[in-house]
């Protein structure tokens, strides 16, 4: 007498359609339950903000009074009647160029000098990211005190090796190089994001180039800066925005380097001296704050927004197209 063994099934029963649905809905739940905050953190501190700013924008508003709608008036004004926008404007616009160069190039020098050490690596990478920790305003305060043209460190040290220091801070020429020697002095930040992308860049990559003949400058060329072009791009585009919203060290350094207890200073102080120093997002809080002109400062913060997103779209679409030509060739 044989005996037959049958194969047991071990495929799963089918999932009856109706049943299959509720667990996809409660799937869903789960899902939106986990993003709900997220969403609603979004909506109330960025949306409904944005919305608010933008109608304002269109408006006379004094914070007092009932906003009255006026139509295109207030970017009419920022750009035929306004004296000092365009002054705000360029100094502004100096700043993103000259400061978002200096800072990337900055902090990629330091990273790559800390990257080819083999000793007191961990020191020396503390003391260069301590600065970043500084609040601006006191770190401002205590620069202004460093290159004080009188008594400062700095122009002494510079009169003992027989040269005359310039005023710094209170020079129209040296303002806006001042507040970026400032700004440099605290990218640790920066230095550190750029220092762990190139201790991640293949060892491999560095050694099969250096057998083939080429030196560290061609390495340094065509490895290090592709591999690591992400993280500039990164650096690039958050020093461009930190650049347009710069605000505090400029209204610190104007207020103690005229001789201010005020941090804030008053009226005639804000960006002195000769409004060198008067930033963008300073002269939009003098109106908004000072003068009670919400509705034109809201459309200021408006025009912001967008050259913001206008330069970080053209950044990221020319770091694609570099990337896709490197790619083919």
């Amino acid at each position: 007498m044989t005996a037959t063994l049958s194969r047991p099934d071990t495929d799963p029963a089918p999932v009856p359609a109706k049943g299959l649905g509720r667990v996809r809905s409660r799937r869903r739940w789960v899902v939106a339950g986990f993003l709900g905050p997220a969403v609603l953190g979004f909506l109330i501190f960025f949306g409904y903000p944005l919305v608010a700013t933008v109608y304002y924008s269109f408006t006379r508003y004094d914070l007092i009074n009932a906003p009255q709608w006026i139509g295109f008036d207030n970017y009419v004004r920022m750009f035929t009647t306004e004296p000092l926008i365009g002054t705000a404007a360029y100094n502004t616009l100096w700043l993103v160029i000259v400061l978002t160069i200096c800072r990337v190039l900055f902090a990629l020098g330091v990273a790559s000098v800390i990257s080819r050490l083999k000793r007191g690596v961990g020191l020396i990478r503390t003391l260069c990211y301590m600065p970043a920790l500084a609040p601006p305003a006191a770190a401002t305060l205590v620069f202004v005190f460093v290159f004080n043209p009188e008594f400062g460190p700095i122009n002494r040290f510079l009169r003992w090796v027989g040269v005359e220091g310039p005023l710094w801070f209170s020079d129209p020429a040296w303002s806006k190089p001042s507040l970026t020697l400032l700004v440099l002095w605290g990218s640790g930040e920066l230095m550190i994001v750029i220092l762990a992308a190139l201790l991640d860049v293949p060892h491999e990559l560095h050694e099969a180039a250096a057998l083939d003949g080429a030196g560290p400058a061609r390495r340094f060329w065509h490895i290090t800066l592709p591999s690591i072009s992400p993280v500039l791009l990164f650096g690039v585009v958050n020093s461009m925005i930190f650049a347009l919203q710069f605000f505090t060290q400029a209204v610190v350094a104007a207020s103690a380097a005229s001789g201010q207890s005020d941090v804030a200073g008053s009226t005639q102080y804000i960006g002195a001296p000769q409004n060198t120093t008067l930033t963008y997002p300073i002269w939009l809080y003098v109106q908004g704050f000072r003068y009670s002109n919400m509705g034109y400062a809201a459309a200021m913060a408006v025009l912001l927004f967008v050259v913001s997103a206008a330069f970080t779209l053209v950044l990221v679409r020319q770091l694609r197209k570099a990337s896709h030509v490197e790619e083919s060739a």
